[in-house]
């Protein structure tokens, strides 16, 4: 096998060349643009989805939109406006990548539309939140931040024992100051 792989000039593993997905985010920043769905609860126990997208360049987050029953017809639509406002910032010629999960919340037409602007859509894994890190990121932080008192509870387990938790992060208590009186048997020290 060895003979194989050497005859077609393929190095042993730890010795071969290649450029890893981390590598390859960093290099091509510039051109890529991430976009995803943020899932949020209002004030009034309403589902909420966010689309935002995010350019890994400058880090610069775009909120498209937001809305209760994400219909492809709407986030079609976003995605033109989205292009609409890319091209009016003259940064649509330098973005040629798309990442987004393979949410059923997207059309296919999206992908249509991206690629008749020269933008090509790169799926991630399935179940790899990491393939599309920096949105997920942006997700993670917008869910905490509009968490209120209305949060989903079966996403956030309940507290243990709070009182005890509570009590453990306490600092302890400095011991009292006792004063000795002085008494005739027992004179107060002297300094």
């Amino acid at each position: 096998m060895w003979e194989i792989l050497k005859a077609n000039g393929v190095d042993p593993a730890p010795h071969r060349t290649t450029v890893t997905w981390a590598d390859f985010l960093r290099s091509q920043a510039e051109t890529i643009l991430a976009m995803d769905f943020i899932e949020t609860v209002t004030l009034t126990g309403q589902r909420q989805y966010i689309l935002a997208a995010i350019h890994h360049a400058g880090r610069r987050a775009h909120i498209l939109g937001t809305t209760a029953h994400p219909t492809h017809a709407r986030v079609t639509q976003t995605v033109r406006n989205l292009l609409m406002d890319l091209e009016d910032a003259g940064s649509l010629a330098r973005v040629r990548f798309l990442i987004r999960d393979r949410d059923g919340k997207y059309p296919g037409l999206i992908d249509e539309i991206l690629a008749s602007a020269g933008i090509t859509t790169v799926l991630t894994g399935a179940r790899m939140p990491r393939m599309n890190s920096i949105m997920e990121r942006v997700s993670e932080d917008a869910a905490c931040e509009t968490a209120g008192p209305h949060t989903d509870l079966e996403r956030v387990p309940p507290p243990a024992d709070t009182a005890r938790v509570r009590a453990a992060l306490q600092p302890a208590p400095n011991p009292p100051i006792t004063r000795r009186r002085s008494t005739p048997e027992n004179p107060a020290p002297t300094p």
